[in-house]
């Protein structure tokens, strides 16, 4: 497991072997896994002073890990015919 916070599996225990089968048979559900795990990571580097940003620029990419978050919720929830 990362030791980046906001981590996929904690945001969603119980649920990586889902994400797992979601991850192989879905191209765009891995494609946001993938976004989601770069933003995540510079959140973490933005909050951990590794990467100097504004403070508009870091809320701007927490906006964008909860909007991708949701878009995950909602695949997981709906499985792989969930595009949109």
């Amino acid at each position: 497991m990362s030791n980046t916070p906001h981590d996929l599996a904690e945001e969603f225990p119980g649920q990586a072997e889902k994400i797992h089968a979601l991850k192989i048979a879905d191209a765009h559900f891995a494609s946001l896994l993938a976004h989601y795990t770069e933003i995540n990571r510079a959140v973490h580097r933005a909050e951990t002073r590794i990467d100097a940003l504004s403070e508009e620029a870091e809320a701007t990419l927490r906006r964008q890990r909860l909007h991708l978050k949701d878009h995950i919720a909602h695949h997981l929830a709906h499985g792989a015919d969930s595009h949109g």
